[in-house]
């Protein structure tokens, strides 16, 4: 089976990139066991807790990352450069349970994974 990668590199808000990757993750969770989710650059920001986005008349799809391991989705991975380059604390309680990775081991991981899908 094809171990498949989805890499999270835009904003939460702004476009459809990060909801459209939220539910493509989903999808392919029914087809394969062996995924894994990276969040680089401004895709960090999908992760960060009490976003409202409702306030500018968007539909709030966050929190439901935070359900991936119901879906076994484990393999979920934070660039720390990406943080730190946006003065975020890896100690953030965010929505999901991912492991921050300086990005030198986060692209040794990234890939290991036979097909890779940016968002």
């Amino acid at each position: 089976m094809k171990r498949v990668a989805f890499v999270f590199t835009h904003g939460p808000h702004g476009n459809t990139g990060g909801r459209e990757g939220l539910d493509a993750v989903l999808a392919t969770s029914a087809l394969s066991e062996d995924l894994g989710v990276f969040f680089i650059s401004d895709g960090v920001l999908q992760l960060l807790p009490g976003q409202q986005p409702e306030k500018i008349l968007a539909r709030n799809y966050i929190t439901t990352f935070g359900l991936l391991s119901i879906y076994n989705v484990n393999k979920c991975y934070l660039c720390l450069a990406s943080l730190e380059e946006r003065g975020l604390s890896q100690r953030i309680a965010w929505v999901l349970d991912a492991i921050a990775l300086k990005p030198d081991e986060l692209h040794r991981r990234l890939i290991s994974y036979d097909t890779v899908i940016t968002f």
